[in-house]
Formats: structure tokens, sequence, C-alpha cells
């Protein structure tokens, strides 16, 4: 898909553009281009990158058949970042919780913006109607467009970071009311996500910190306290993170006291029923035992008054242990 934004003047803007119409467009040094494409076959992308907007084949080369850590290369007339949004995906095709990374790759110039992505990605479509709604954005420079996506995708970073949160609060209530291994993978799976945001977001940091530190000749100096600011939203949501895996670890350590625990009470329970059992098998075991005959009359041990009194001691011994253990508070 691409599509095509252009804006030659205050309050003005046009999406009926093709790409015939760019090269005109690049060379009138006045308003604001937005070239945004994505699942285009590669030899789209080349004539994109490489043949209209004359970038060096190296850029284009990393945007086009590579995947990067968040980063950003200064050519002199461009820049060329590569950023990572975030969507949390509640359910994935194994039913497990999965944070998604799709790269963002950005050419910003003088007079325009060129946005790759292989996957959709909604901070740039929020931004792409947002500037339809409200054309005077795009009368700030590309810069300020570029701080508009950079604050969207933090923004979802944040929203990813609080549906965390909520789902480390469920995993709790699920440990107490009925834990179980399933339980213990979701954790795991949920540390590795929250390791792999943690990845992300920390050279993502860096990039914001350049843009808003350093000289580039297509980023107005008066437009570096939004990155600044931006920058500050990452360094608190890498504290944020880290509290996260902190969590996390907590709420491990919780699902196992909680299955010792149940384990305990198993044990318990075994080991109460083994010592309410344990009287009968020492009476039938004595009664069993026929090395020896005999030398007295025991006729009387062998009718029903005598059966009757073995059942009687053998139901009443394990009831009166079971009341006793009651007593101690064993149960």
């Amino acid at each position: 898909m691409i599509r095509i934004l252009y804006s030659p003047t205050e309050d003005e803007y046009r999406t009926d553009l093709e790409l015939a119409d760019v090269d005109a467009i690049l060379a009138q040094p006045q308003g604001l281009l937005w070239l945004d494409f994505s699942a285009e076959p590669l030899a789209v992308g080349e004539t994109i990158l490489g043949d209209i907007f004359k970038f060096h084949p190296l850029a284009v080369d990393d945007a086009l058949t590579e995947s990067h850590v968040p980063r950003i290369d200064d050519w002199q007339t461009y820049l060329y970042l590569v950023l990572r949004s975030f969507t949390y995906l509640i359910e994935n095709e194994e039913g497990d919780e999965e944070i998604l990374v799709p790269e963002l790759d950005i050419f910003i110039g003088h007079h325009y913006v060129v946005t790759y992505h292989e996957q959709p990605i909604t901070a740039v479509d929020r931004v792409w109607a947002t500037c339809q709604r409200d054309p005077r954005l795009l009368n700030n420079g590309p810069d300020h467009l570029l701080y508009r996506l950079t604050d969207e995708i933090i923004n979802d970073a944040i929203t990813v970071v609080e549906q965390i949160e909520e789902t480390l609060g469920e995993i709790e209530d699920i440990i107490f009311a009925n834990p179980s291994p399933e339980t213990a993978e979701r954790i795991f799976h949920l540390k590795r996500n929250i390791l792999r945001l943690r990845r992300v977001i920390a050279p993502q940091r860096e990039v914001l910190n350049k843009l808003a530190r350093d000289d580039y000749a297509v980023i107005d100096p008066r437009d570096r306290i939004y990155f600044r600011d931006g920058y500050d939203h990452l360094m608190r949501l890498v504290e944020l993170i880290d509290n996260l895996r902190d969590l996390t670890s907590g709420v491990l350590d919780t699902y196992l006291s909680v299955v010792n625990n149940n384990m305990n009470n198993i044990m318990k329970t075994l080991t109460i029923f083994t010592a309410l059992f344990l009287p009968l098998t020492f009476i039938t075991g004595f009664f069993g035992m026929n090395f020896f005959a005999t030398t007295i009359d025991t006729h009387l041990l062998s009718g029903w008054a005598s059966f009757a009194l073995a059942m009687s001691t053998m139901l009443a011994v394990p009831i009166i242990m079971l009341f006793w253990m009651r007593h101690r508070g064993w149960l």
C-alpha cells in the first residue's frame, strides 16, 4: 500500500497524488510531502527510495532487506531512523500474550518524510488521520511530524506497560485461586516479553536523546525540546519496565510458594491417612500371626462377638485419632 499526503500551503493538503507526481513535488522547495508505504514488493521499494528520493544504496538496503534495533544515521541532507512500535497482542496462535515490535523505517529531509513498514502500525495510522483532520500539523515542518510519530509510538509503549501490569494482576488472582503448570508457563512467557520490551526501548531512548542534543541539518534547534520530552518519557518507561521485571519475579516466587504450600497440605493429608490406618494394620497383623500353635482355648476369639469387637475397635481407633488430631490443630 502506497499513500501520499502533500501540503503545499497552510491549511491545505492533497491525498490524490501518484508516484509519478513525486519528482515534481521534490523539485519545489516548499510544502511538506509525506509518503508512507508498506507490504510492497522489493522492486517497488527500491524504486521509491533509490530512484525517486535518491537515498544512499546502503540506507535503502538497510530499510528494505534488514532488521535493526532502533538507530539513527545522518546522511547530511537527510536522516535515516529505525524505530520500533509496540502492540500488545492478547492472544497469539499458541494462546499466549505476545508483544509485537514492528520496525518503522523513516527518512526525513528538509521538505519530506518517507516511512516504510512491513506490518501495519497503528501509531502511523493515527498520525496520518490527525494530519487530515488538522492540516496545520503539516505546517511545522518534517521534524515536528517526526516528533508526532515518536510521541504516538511512546504512547503505545505506555499502553503496553499498563496492559502488562493488568495481566500480572490477573495472574496473581489465578495463583491464589487455582495455580497450574499453565500459569507458570504464562509467567515465564510474560517475563520474556518484558525483557524483549526492555531491549527495544533502551536503544530507542538513545535515538531520542541524539535528536534532542545533537546538531542535524534537518532538525530545527527549536524543536529539540519536543524530542527531549520524548526522551524523558522513555526514561520513565525504562524504570517502569525494570519494576515490571521485579514484579514478575515476585509473582513467580508467589506461585512457587503457593504450589509448595499446596504440596505440603497434600503431604499432610496423606500422612494423616497413614497414621489413621496404622493401628488397623497393627491389629490385623497381630491377630494374623500364626507361627506357633496356641496353648489356650481360643474358641471364644473365633465367634461373632469377637468379630464384632474387632471391627468396633478398628472403627473406633481411627475416629478417636481423627478427633485427637483436630484437637491438636493438625487438620
